[in-house]
């Protein structure tokens, strides 16, 4: 019987000895989660770090990544994304333009007849290039190649191809004589002149009347054959022009008249007030008398106090202050 007790005491003896160890291991269960869980502490403290590295450049930048500029947008692989709109560019104001390019336009307004410039280079006056016609023979006739050239020199000599039309014909808010679907148009450089024109003559009390601007090669070839019936060609080629050879078909010339001659073109149209003030105000604005009187043997053409040809407030200054043709003109002045 004491055999026994003492093998039971001997028995609990040992169990206590064994829950004692599993009590002090029981770091081990626990050991065995921290083993499973680690991983997730690791993701937590590099997602803490990344956080802070986040604060850092928030501080560093000043602002919430949340809150970035357009500018700063990018796709996930770093990209910049395709609506991106760069710092310098600004948003389209009502007009659908840029702030930068209304106040372009705006300039580009101001200065539109100024857009010819004539240098003096040690007393010879000179001109870009590009003003100066470039000719190709072409079935004998002396054919200019750059027709769009705003000081384009069109003459008995020197041809326009019979398929030139203007790109950029506009109709001048003026008064005609008559309602065209040609001959009420003229290049946008000019009618914007012409406007200016008209809307000075009108506050200095003088009404002008617009009669004939753009005429196609058609028309004028019509016109011309139309004088040669009525007068023959020799004394048709006085006072029209030959298809190809109109300043007519370069959209830059626009016949002026008005009511105190019955809106016709007359050459008693020079001692009018009308005729008077615009020979003497009409370079103010880019046009010039294009073929004055005194003058018919260099221009080949009779005297026309109507016919005024735009060519730039530059120029048209030069060539009124020389009483000068656009013929003389290019005699003089040189390439730059």
């Amino acid at each position: 019987m004491k055999r026994l007790s003492l093998l039971v005491a001997i028995l609990l003896a040992l169990s206590a000895f064994s829950g004692c160890t599993q009590k002090q291991e029981g770091k081990g269960p626990t050991g065995e989660n921290n083993g499973i869980e680690a991983p997730e502490e690791a993701e937590n403290s590099e997602q803490e770090i990344g956080e802070e590295r986040g604060n850092s450049d928030e501080s560093k930048n000043g602002e919430n990544p949340s809150e970035e500029s357009p500018s700063d947008e990018k796709h996930s692989n770093g990209e910049e994304t395709s609506d991106e709109k760069s710092p310098s560019n600004e948003e389209p104001s009502d007009h659908g333009k840029t702030q930068d390019q209304e106040k372009g336009q705006s300039n580009k307004d101001q200065t539109i007849s100024d857009n010819i410039k004539v240098v003096n280079v040690n007393g010879q006056l000179k001109v870009d290039k590009k003003y100066f016609n470039v000719i190709k023979t072409i079935d004998d006739q002396k054919t200019i190649q750059n027709p769009d050239n705003l000081l384009v020199m069109v003459n008995k000599e020197f041809f326009l191809p019979s398929t030139y039309v203007p790109k950029n014909l506009v109709k001048p808010n003026v008064p005609f004589s008559y309602s065209s679907a040609e001959e009420n148009y003229l290049q946008k450089i000019a009618a914007d002149a012409l406007e200016n024109m008209f809307s000075a003559a009108k506050k200095d009390g003088i009404q002008l009347i617009g009669l004939s601007g753009y005429r196609s090669y058609q028309t004028q070839k019509a016109l011309f054959q139309r004088y040669v019936n009525q007068m023959g060609f020799e004394q048709a080629s006085k006072i029209s022009a030959q298809a190809g050879t109109s300043e007519h078909q370069t959209g830059l010339t626009m016949d002026i008249t008005a009511n105190s001659v019955n809106q016709q073109l007359v050459e008693r149209f020079e001692t009018t007030a009308e005729g008077k003030w615009l020979r003497e105000n009409a370079h103010k604005y880019g046009f010039i008398l294009r073929y004055p009187k005194g003058k018919e043997n260099i221009t080949g053409y009779s005297y026309e106090p109507w016919h005024f040809r735009y060519v730039g407030r530059e120029v048209a200054k030069i060539i009124y202050e020389n009483n000068w043709t656009l013929e003389e003109f290019f005699q003089v002045v040189r390439e730059l």
